[in-house]
């Protein structure tokens, strides 16, 4: 017996343009959230020159926020589901606030720790709530909502790379941290008080037949008994691992290659190789997010993955033997994190079509905590490079990703069609037997 409940029966009461303007004020917030992930890369290198408290050290703060960001999601998204996201945006915006302002102050690793803490507290609840209102405004077009969301992420930190370098180097990393925490607080705070779920849900179209979606809302206790919410967990671990390790290394890698301030050349623009290989990055990463979303919502969410995760396979490997050269650093790094991003899109969406949209935020909440699960592996491949080099790093990811293609495309795809054909028959079977011997 399923104990779940039907979905409620789509009825649309706001206009369809309010929702898309709810959908742009999440992403504007996410982008708000990106630098405390993305732009962390850049404060690295100027706080060891000022501590000397060591790489490993102070990168242990990066694994701390994400896993805080991540595995405190689903009790953030819980508040959502029960109250909506104004509050709980609110809640995030003075914390990321918070977090910056105390790191622009710290002169030890533990107070370094404590921002890391705060600002995943922030962090998560901002970008929970945005991705669970994006899933129950858009079970259309899931895809598309999730990634266009994800993508306010993804490059958000694009448009201040290069002013928060400046400030760096010509103000020191602390105003950086005191500017732009205040800044980025002030604007998630404000959005917050328009932001609204749905009073009704939206129609969920079948727009193919290889994009099956479920007509039952699971309870949050249903998703983790299930199976397939565990390989898609899985997955999910493998190839996040290497993007993040990349995010946060990317600086000292170019340093340690001896490129980070080689001059690079690209579609009529100059700048130092670092420099260019962050910026391109998160532009790439940003548009990738809701082209694959878009790309899943038409071809299905399994074979999308299976695309972007070999791509990645490939980059990481083009990385591992030619990332010497400061041009095909910039140019690799770019492809993959325009493919790597795409989970973020992709996961809520196959979240959602999965398992419902009454829960959306918090179950897709519990998927996102593999996010969290994957940074413990950041300090390790530290570790890896200082005894055999990033190039052992890189193939280790090259493994991952090659690794979770094959599971996408021949275990996941076959296991969720199964589970969810299975259990709408467990339910409507019986209704059925009812109806014909009424």
């Amino acid at each position: 017996m399923v104990s779940s409940t039907e979905a409620t029966p789509p009825v649309e009461t706001q206009s369809s343009g309010f929702r898309w303007i709810q959908l742009a004020m999440g992403i504007v917030c996410m982008a708000m959230i990106a630098n405390l992930q993305y732009g962390w890369t850049l404060f690295v290198d100027p706080i060891d020159a000022k501590f000397h408290w060591g790489r490993t050290a102070i990168q242990l703060a990066f694994t701390i926020f994400v896993v805080t960001e991540t595995w405190l999601v689903p009790v953030e998204a819980w508040f959502v589901d029960k109250y909506g996201p104004r509050v709980v945006i609110m809640f995030g915006g003075v914390m990321i606030s918070l977090a910056w302002v105390l790191n622009s102050y710290a002169d030890s690793l533990t107070l370094l720790y404590a921002g890391a803490v705060i600002g995943g507290i922030g962090a998560g609840a901002v970008y929970g709530t945005c991705v669970g209102n994006a899933l129950k405004w858009f079970p259309d077009r899931r895809g598309l909502a999730a990634g266009a969301t994800a993508a306010g992420f993804g490059a958000g930190a694009a448009l201040t790379v290069v002013p928060i370098a400046s400030m760096i180097a010509s103000s020191g990393y602390q105003s950086a941290f005191l500017t732009f925490g205040i800044g980025q607080g002030l604007i998630v705070f404000v959005l917050a008080i328009f932001l609204r779920p749905p009073t009704k849900a939206a129609p969920a179209r079948k727009k193919q037949l290889n994009l099956p979606q479920s007509k039952i809302d699971y309870t949050p206790p249903q998703v983790l008994r299930a199976p397939i919410f565990w390989i898609m967990y899985l997955v999910f671990v493998m190839v996040a691992s290497g993007g993040l390790m990349t995010a946060a290394q990317i600086a000292p890698i170019a340093k340690d290659f001896g490129i980070a301030n080689e001059p690079v050349s690209l579609a009529g623009f100059q700048m130092a190789a670092l420099t260019f290989a962050i910026s391109l990055d998160r532009i790439f990463d940003g548009f990738g997010r809701p082209l694959f979303g878009w790309i899943s919502d038409t071809i299905g969410r399994e074979h999308t993955m299976f695309i972007a995760f070999g791509t990645a396979a490939v980059m990481l490997l083009t990385l591992a033997n030619y990332g010497h050269n400061p041009i095909v650093f910039v140019l690799a790094t770019a492809v993959y994190f325009g493919v790597f991003g795409e989970i973020y899109s992709l996961f809520p969406a196959t979240s959602g079509d999965t398992f419902g949209s009454k829960y959306a935020a918090t179950n897709n909440g519990m998927l996102y905590t593999a996010k969290g699960t994957a940074s413990l592996l950041v300090p390790l491949a530290s570790l890896v490079s200082a005894k055999y080099g990033w190039q052992a790093v890189f193939v280790i990811g090259v493994g991952l990703n090659a690794t979770a293609a094959l599971l996408a495309l021949f275990v996941i795809k076959p296991l969720r069609r199964a589970f969810i054909l299975g259990k709408e028959a467990a339910v409507t079977e019986p209704a059925a037997q009812d109806a014909r011997t009424a």
